[in-house]
């Protein structure tokens, strides 16, 4: 089942490092979850949520012109996957655009980050699975719903721990493995492990 979502808040940060977005849930619970998206995505965004004209059609604006011109409309935009990938470490947040061209409904693969600032050229709806919302999101929701979430958050947790671990007790993954990206996954895997002791001991006390 896909939820309505609206774009709840944008975090920009210009010294560099991850832009973040936040979606919220419309009605029902107003769950939020986050999505770390690049700083020309998250400025598109912004100067369009804000009505700032610029005098040439930046890149996602053209894609929302090219669209049109072709007869099409983006009808929807729906984040319906979240993947967890030890080779990075971090979930990645999964997209699809839905463009009705005359009876066909045509479906793209794309980037959160780029479907978001596409749909923010045409004030197109956003949807996210339910299980993403239930993977993702921060709350408020019921506190039964946020314990059950936490549980998940866990196990996904524990299962990128021993697989990341695994690989790097691995004489050959860290043989053919260049040492900044090995420094990478020990900094990532500290990070997991902390974030799980946390929420191990967050559940200890309200249980």
């Amino acid at each position: 089942m896909d939820v309505p979502m609206e774009l709840a808040r944008i975090v920009i940060n210009t010294a560099g490092g991850q832009q973040k977005i936040y979606l919220r849930e419309r009605g029902g619970k107003g769950r939020v979850f986050q999505i770390g998206i690049g700083l020309t995505e998250a400025l598109a965004i912004d100067r369009r949520l804000k009505g700032v004209p610029f005098h040439r059609p930046l890149t996602h604006e053209l894609l929302a012109n090219t669209i049109q011109a072709l007869g099409g409309t983006l009808e929807k935009i729906v984040i319906n996957d979240l993947r967890y990938d030890v080779e990075d470490g971090w979930g990645t947040f999964i997209a699809t655009l839905y463009i009705r061209q005359g009876g066909q409904m045509i479906t793209v693969d794309s980037r959160p980050s780029d479907a978001i600032a596409l749909g923010a050229a045409l004030g197109t709806p956003i949807y996210a699975a339910e299980k993403v919302l239930q993977d993702a999101a921060e709350g408020p929701g019921e506190p039964k719903d946020r314990i059950e979430m936490l549980r998940r958050r866990m196990d996904l947790l524990a299962n990128i721990i021993q697989q990341l671990s695994t690989k790097l007790n691995d004489e050959k993954f860290l043989a053919a493995t260049a040492p900044e990206t090995l420094q990478e996954h020990r900094q990532q895997l500290a990070m997991m492990k902390h974030e799980y002791e946390a929420i191990d001991r967050l559940l200890r006390e309200v249980l």
